[in-house]
């Protein structure tokens, strides 16, 4: 009798946890979670301790994974910053946005250019603003800001969704650092002064030869000469010799708050206005998006976190960087809304390979994974950490190998704000909520297509009957030196001309099995390599036909420098201003 009732009531209280757990992830689910999403920039999925790395100590990167999901093939739509953060942030291949480039410029250049995301795209943050929500952007930008004044801010972050926005409508560059190289169209910079210095040269010359009666030319000749130099010269050096102020600048919403931002103060100001909006909007729901102007160069490091790491500056800056996170996750914890936030850490990218400073590596690294930043086919360049958080809707310590893409962030948090996705354009991602739950086993992706600017360099085909992830390569970079891996004697890979090889037919892997992509399939290894390589193809024509004619916002037009479009927090051309003072604090 005594064993009979206690099975009775043991039954009871199993069944009262169950129901209650129940009732606690419905109600969970019922309410409208606050949304937090950490982008790194130029993080390579080799750099996280949770994906391997046992030297770089990332501890608050890891406690979300072992809290969390954590994906294994998580993939960038685009090798570079702007392509792949506009993916990210509508959901859709850049391509049908204009935001895959055909000639070399691949990613925005200047603040005062002309291209951006366009107004007709609508983000993850607008559909959230709709349901309401307080939308913030917290770092980069790289979208662009303005189309034809200086003040309308067409591609301004608060033109597309979010109520707050403060940090860099641009992104860092060495520029931005007192006595580094620069880093902005280096190679166009040694052409332009070459050629001034061969039209002082001639001036000089014919200077001379006039005083001394050696050239017999009159001199409004020389005049002219002179006067096409000068304005040859301020022309081009009106923008590349003012980088710093042009292009590292701090917006806070339409207000230019530093120019030229201090390098040393911004990963206090970045934290402290992430943790002041999560504390402004804690009874919620709100979207934050902390993009990282960590790990890019010149990875400024601030003194605490100097010679701390076993990888040089570029670890001490991924280590800064993660401290960051776990501050920010520490403010959740403190107005106690860990539970009812979905929090999200990825890269827009792999590492950049060919960042060195001689013989230190100022790049991350992509683990087994060949290639890297810009190379749009080899998983090195697109495959990035994807780690999500919800306790108790999301089961702690779980792992995906499935391949998602950061474009699924655009369909996920839309579902989870109870909004609808645009019912008049294609949308590429593909909500991960079942996949992240436990509730489907298979991506609802079959085929994934890699770009690098809008030239279609790879195919992904997840094949799910059985379980194969083939991957054909149309297009690949030539590496120099050959067989190193990365392309340094360029600073970044090219997409088109002479730098590439294509290959008919395709080169194919199956990545179940050679996720390194080092043996090249074909038809005497392969015995279903033809059929393969049709079904692909296929893929591809399906996929063109989707894609419809829009204006290139990455044009040489476009992406040039615009002295009326010009951020300036003073009277153009003296710009220069410090709104921020000595206003931070440490955090």
């Amino acid at each position: 009798v005594i064993l009979l009732c206690f099975r009775k009531y043991l039954l009871m209280a199993l069944t009262s946890c169950l129901f209650w757990n129940t009732i606690g992830l419905s109600a969970a689910m019922d309410s409208k979670p606050n949304i937090l999403l950490f982008l790194a920039d130029d993080l390579g999925i080799g750099d996280v301790g949770c994906y391997g790395n046992n030297t770089i100590r990332t501890p608050n990167i890891d406690r979300l994974a072992r809290e969390g999901v954590k994906l294994t093939q998580h993939i960038a739509t685009a090798p570079l910053c702007t392509p792949s953060r506009a993916a990210f942030l509508t959901g859709r291949y850049p391509i049908r946005s204009g935001m895959a480039s055909s000639n070399r410029y691949r990613a925005l250049q200047w603040n005062a250019g002309s291209g951006g995301l366009p107004a007709n795209e609508t983000t993850f943050a607008r559909l959230l603003q709709q349901q309401g929500y307080t939308t913030g952007l917290i770092g980069k930008w790289h979208q662009g800001v303005n189309c034809d004044s200086f003040n309308d801010h067409c591609h301004h972050p608060l033109n597309h969704g979010f109520d707050y926005f403060y940090g860099m409508p641009f992104t860092l560059l060495n520029n931005c650092q007192e006595n580094k190289p620069p880093e902005l169209d280096v190679a166009l910079q040694a052409k332009l002064w070459l050629y001034s210095q061969i039209i002082s040269l001639a001036v000089f010359t014919l200077t001379a030869g006039k005083l001394t009666g050696l050239i017999s030319i009159c001199w409004k000749i020389i005049a002219c000469f002179t006067l096409v130099g000068g304005l040859f010269f301020i022309s081009w050096y009106s923008s590349y010799g003012f980088v710093q102020y042009w292009n590292c600048i701090l917006m806070r919403n339409h207000d230019v708050a530093e120019q030229p931002m201090r390098l040393e103060r911004t990963a206090s100001l970045m934290l402290k206005e992430a943790v002041s909006f999560i504390k402004r909007n804690r009874h919620g729901p709100f979207l934050l998006f902390v993009s990282f102007l960590h790990v890019h160069t010149p990875l400024f490091t601030t003194a605490k976190f100097i010679g701390k790491s076993h990888h040089g500056l570029y670890g001490d800056n991924v280590e800064e960087m993660d401290w960051m996170v776990g501050k920010i996750l520490d403010s959740l914890d403190k107005e106690g809304l860990k539970n009812h936030t979905f929090t999200y850490f990825a890269s827009d990218h792999g590492g950049h390979l060919e960042a060195q400073d001689g013989s230190a590596q100022l790049g991350g690294w992509n683990g087994i994974y060949k290639g890297g930043k810009g190379m749009g086919g080899w998983e090195g360049g697109i495959r990035v950490p994807g780690v999500f958080r919800w306790p108790g809707v999301l089961p702690a310590g779980t792992v995906i190998d499935e391949p998602t893409s950061l474009m699924d962030i655009y369909p996920t948090v839309v579902h989870l704000a109870g909004g609808i996705l645009p019912q008049d354009r294609v949308i590429d991602g593909r909500n991960l909520l079942p996949l992240l739950q436990g509730r489907a086993q298979k991506s609802e992706h079959e085929f994934l297509f890699h770009y690098c600017g809008s030239y279609l360099h790879a195919v992904r085909w997840h094949q799910k009957d059985s379980g194969a992830i083939w991957k054909a390569h149309y297009v690949t970079p030539v590496f120099h030196p050959p067989g190193a891996g990365a392309c340094y004697g360029k600073g970044i890979c090219p997409c088109f001309g002479e730098g590439v090889t294509h290959h008919d037919p395709p080169l194919l892997f199956d990545l179940s099995r050679d996720p390194s992509e080092a043996k090249p399939l074909s038809a005497d290894t392969e015995p279903l390599f033809d059929t393969i390589i049709k079904q692909v193809g296929r893929a591809v024509e399906e996929h063109h036909r989707t894609l419809t004619p829009v204006p290139e916002q990455l044009s040489l037009y476009n992406i040039i420098w615009k002295p009326w479009l010009q951020p300036c927090c003073g009277t153009f051309p003296f710009c220069w201003c410090d709104k921020e003072g000595d206003s931070t604090q440490s955090l």
